[in-house]
C-alpha cells in the first residue's frame, strides 16, 4: 500500500473525476451494455496485474484504482439508470455493502489499517472496500446533485467541507486514525464525482459544459504524470536503501517492523 501523503490524496481526487467522466462518456459513446462489460473486464484485468505483485508499484495500484473508479461509477448508475432505483436507495444499498465488507474485514483480521496489509486475504478485503466506496460516494454524490437540488458545485463544497472536517478531527481532535482516513477517502468519491460533473454537464443542468470526455481526457493526463513522478521517487528511494538494510521482498519498511502475524486494534493507525 501507498504511503498516505499530500500526494495520495490529490492523485485519488483525480481518480475519481476521471472514473465519473470515463463511465458518462463511455455509456453515451458506446452501448451501455458494452460498455459496462468492458469496464468490468477492464477492473478485472487491473485488480489482476495489481494481486500479482508482492509489494507497492505505484502504476499497478493505481491503475487498479482507476479502472475501480470507473466500474464503480458504472455499477452505482445502471441501478438509477436501467432500474430505476432512486439514488437514496441505491446509496443505502451501497452503504450497507460497504458496512458489511469493513465488518468482516474487521471481525477476520481484528485490524482496518491500511498499512496492516501483508497477507492476500487482507488485500482481498481492502479492495472489496475500496470498490464499495466508489459505489456508495458516486450515488450520494448524485442524490445530493439531482435528489436533494443541490446541484453538482454546491454538492462538491459539501463534501470539501466534511472532508476538512475529517482532518480536523484527525489533526487537530486527534481522533480514531483509521476511521478518520476511511471517512475521507469514502468521500473523496462524491466530491471528485461532482466536479467531474460540474465540468462536463452542459450549462442546462447546472454544469460548464467542457464535455465528459475532455474531462476525462486531462484526469487521465494528470494522473499519469503524478503516478509517473511517484514511481520516480519512489525508484530513487529503493535505490537509495542499502541492501543490508533493505526491507524484504513484498514489505514495507513499517511491514517489516511489524509481523504477519501481529494483530493491530481497531483505531491505532500503525505509523509508516
Amino acid at each position: 500500500m501507498p504511503e498516505i501523503t499530500a500526494i495520495f490524496w490529490v492523485i485519488k481526487l483525480f481518480t475519481t473525476a476521471m472514473g465519473e467522466a470515463t463511465s458518462d462518456y463511455s455509456v453515451h459513446a458506446i452501448n451501455p451494455v458494452l460498455a459496462v462489460v468492458a469496464g468490468f473486464l477492464a477492473f478485472v484485468v487491473a485488480l489482476a496485474i495489481q494481486l500479482r505483485t508482492d509489494r507497492y508499484v505505484p502504476w499497478r495500484y493505481w491503475l487498479a484504482v482507476v479502472m475501480v473508479a470507473v466500474f464503480g461509477t458504472m455499477a452505482a448508475d445502471v441501478l438509477h439508470v436501467r432500474f430505476s432505483v432512486p439514488y437514496a436507495d441505491s446509496a443505502a444499498l451501497y452503504g450497507a455493502v460497504l458496512a458489511i465488507v469493513l465488518v468482516a474485514w474487521y471481525l477476520t483480521e481484528r485490524t482496518l489499517s491500511i498499512h496492516s496489509i501483508t497477507t492476500l486475504r487482507r488485500e482481498l478485503f481492502y479492495w472489496a472496500t475500496v470498490s464499495a466506496t466508489f459505489a456508495v460516494g458516486t450515488a450520494a454524490g448524485d442524490m445530493t446533485a439531482t435528489t436533494l437540488h443541490f446541484g453538482y458545485l454546491a454538492s462538491a463544497f459539501l463534501f470539501l467541507g466534511l472532508i476538512a472536517l475529517a482532518a480536523f478531527g484527525y489533526f487537530v481532535a486527534h481522533l480514531n486514525e483509521v476511521a478518520t482516513f476511511w471517512f475521507a477517502y469514502i468521500l473523496t468519491r462524491p466530491l471528485g464525482a461532482s466536479v467531474a460533473d460540474w465540468l462536463g454537464f452542459p450549462h442546462q443542468v447546472g454544469g460548464e459544459g467542457v464535455g465528459h470526455g475532455v474531462v476525462a481526457l486531462v484526469t487521465s493526463a494528470v494522473i499519469v504524470l503524478l503516478v509517473t513522478g511517484v514511481s520516480i521517487r519512489s525508484r530513487r528511494a529503493d535505490d537509495s536503501v542499502p541492501l543490508a538494510t533493505a526491507p524484504p521482498l513484498g514489505f514495507r519498511q513499517h511491514a517489516a517492523s511489524h509481523p504477519v502475524s501481529h494483530v493491530q486494534p481497531l483505531g491505532q493507525l500503525e505509523s509508516n
